[in-house]
């Protein structure tokens, strides 16, 4: 992130993905919830939101194994702001999911969805010039993605949501005769699918505008490897390690540091980095300039993938007879920055990290992450304490893949951590203390952005933890309430932004106050003089 936090500005900020909001229709969206979001984030002085994935999701709705790199998910457009755009009419929407309980996606995709086809179909018939001419511009901005995207997915739905591999051989391997009978037989739904792109775009740059006013940056988040499953491995299937069948031959997996006895592994074909390079790293290019659309800050899951990836034969069982596979992470983001200049990353550099992915994320400037959690367990851990950080680091009580800060003080810590939790922090007589503890560790800390869990803002336990990986059903589902956000809350973050000089304050230069000395103490104590 060398545009914010390598210049020594500190900030502050909250993860909450959008699907967590309490909006209306059983899953979080751009609509009200979002903005009634973003005014506590201004009240509470925070100037930074990072959400999860925006992609369209697949099977367990994982914003982490998205039906493409370039989407934004349907199911986040908001039916309140269509009504208001006037392409659905109100009683149309009635009788959905409310806003309390956790995210329902499986009735999201059968109720809501539907109502934003609709919605499209409108925009298709009624739409004047003016909103035809903002979507025509859209679709020439996006071309490179968009009616693939949209092909891809009227197939799906043609074939029951099965793999593409799995599609009739002409539809599979993209032949022309089948996709010219395609673009003939199915236009309008081809036009849909482009118009709820065009909807998505729309409302989340609404949205972003309304957090710009706010001075609130959006970070968002850019896996390293893509689904199997998704409309990119479809239309560029030469980018990839697959077999004369259109199956992988190697995927990404856990790799031995992370390996468990789940066996779990990642279904993620393997770039051919070579051709890659040979194109000038064109489809990655393609893909920040996308995200950059999309966020101010991208932070780059998983990446030590860029420097060496963990790689196993696609028939194994489990992760632990793969190897390590040198990636040219140099090139690529070398490249990137030929492109775009100051890169406004964020290296996402957990688990076993070796010194040349430290080397590639210092080389560019990127900041690490470190997570409180994992902090107290043995001497090894402590590089995760505020006392070793560098202002180029981001801090984080905890991730979307760790429980709450209360839910890991209750269940999860050993007798060890707790001891060292209370000797390096304060003495814990009430759990809900570790919560304020944690956060005022990280704010006081050196690193120039620290971020919060919205379940730790709210003091929730392990019953909001919004994933556990591994885990076969349960991730992703969490919400806050309609009424959970009490101006308490923003009011305590705001006043400890003002102490940790995370707020943003500056000198003013008019009125009573201008010119005033505003660090008398520490001039004085810079002379050496008694303070």
């Amino acid at each position: 992130m060398s545009g914010e936090v390598s210049n020594q500005e500190r900030l502050s900020g909250v993860l909450l993905h959008v699907t967590s909001l309490p909006s209306y229709g059983g899953i979080g969206d751009f609509g009200p919830a979002a903005y009634e979001f973003v005014d506590f984030l201004a009240a509470a002085k925070q100037r930074m939101w990072q959400v999860l994935p925006l992609s369209p999701t697949g099977y367990g709705s994982s914003p982490y194994s998205a039906l493409s790199a370039f989407a934004g998910n349907p199911l986040l457009i908001s039916l309140e702001a269509l009504v208001h755009d006037g392409w659905i009419a109100g009683e149309r929407i009635a009788g959905l999911p409310g806003h309390d309980g956790s995210a329902d996606f499986e009735a999201a995709f059968r109720l809501k969805l539907p109502l934003i086809e609709e919605a499209a179909g409108n925009f298709l018939d009624h739409a004047p010039d003016n909103w035809r001419a903002s979507f025509q511009r859209f679709c020439e901005h996006n071309s490179s993605w968009l009616q693939d995207y949209a092909m891809f997915n009227v197939l799906r739905r043609m074939h029951e949501y099965g793999s593409w591999h799995e599609w009739p051989p002409g539809y599979a391997r993209r032949e022309g005769d089948a996709l010219g009978k395609l673009l003939n037989d199915r236009g309008r739904e081809l036009a849909i699918e482009q118009v709820v792109q065009f909807f998505f775009n729309e409302q989340w740059c609404a949205l972003r505008g309304y957090c710009a006013e706010r001075k609130i940056r959006i970070m968002g988040d850019v896996a390293i490897f893509v689904n199997y499953d998704s409309a990119d491995v479809w239309t560029h299937p030469e980018m990839f390690e697959l077999d004369e069948d259109l199956r992988p031959v190697r995927v990404s997996g856990v790799p031995p540091d992370y390996f468990s006895a789940t066996g779990q592994r990642w279904g993620n074909p393997l770039y051919k980095w070579g051709l890659l390079k040979e194109r000038g790293f064109d489809w990655w290019v393609a893909r920040i300039r996308r995200s950059l659309t999309l966020y101010d800050v991208i932070r780059l899951d998983h990446f030590r993938g860029f420097e060496a990836f963990w790689s196993i034969p696609a028939e194994e069982e489990t992760a632990i007879n793969g190897q390590w596979v040198k990636a040219p992470g140099h090139e690529l983001f070398q490249r990137l920055k030929e492109v775009f200049g100051d890169l406004p990353f964020v290296a996402e550099d957990l688990g076993l990290i070796t010194p040349e992915v430290d080397e590639l994320r210092e080389h560019f400037g990127m900041p690490g992450m470190r997570i409180l959690q994992f902090g107290f367990s043995d001497r090894g851990a402590h590089l995760y304490l505020p006392h070793r950080y560098v202002p180029n680091t981001v801090v984080y009580t905890g991730t979307h893949d760790n429980n709450t800060t209360l839910g890991w003080w209750r269940d999860d810590v050993s007798d060890v951590e707790r001891t060292n939790v209370q000797t390096y922090l304060q003495k814990i007589d009430h759990d809900e203390d570790i919560v304020w503890a944690m956060i005022r560790a990280a704010a006081r800390s050196v690193a120039n952005l620290c971020v919060f869990p919205m379940q730790d803002v709210l003091h929730l336990g392990s019953e909001a933890r919004m994933n556990t990986p591994s885990a076969g059903a349960g991730n992703w589902c969490w919400r806050y309430g309609l009424n959970a956000v009490h101006p308490d809350f923003a009011a305590q973050l705001a006043d400890l932004m003002a102490m940790t000089d995370r707020d943003g304050w500056e000198k003013p230069s008019e009125g009573v106050e201008a010119g005033k000395p505003v660090e008398e103490a520490s001039k004085r104590a810079e002379l050496g003089a008694n303070v």
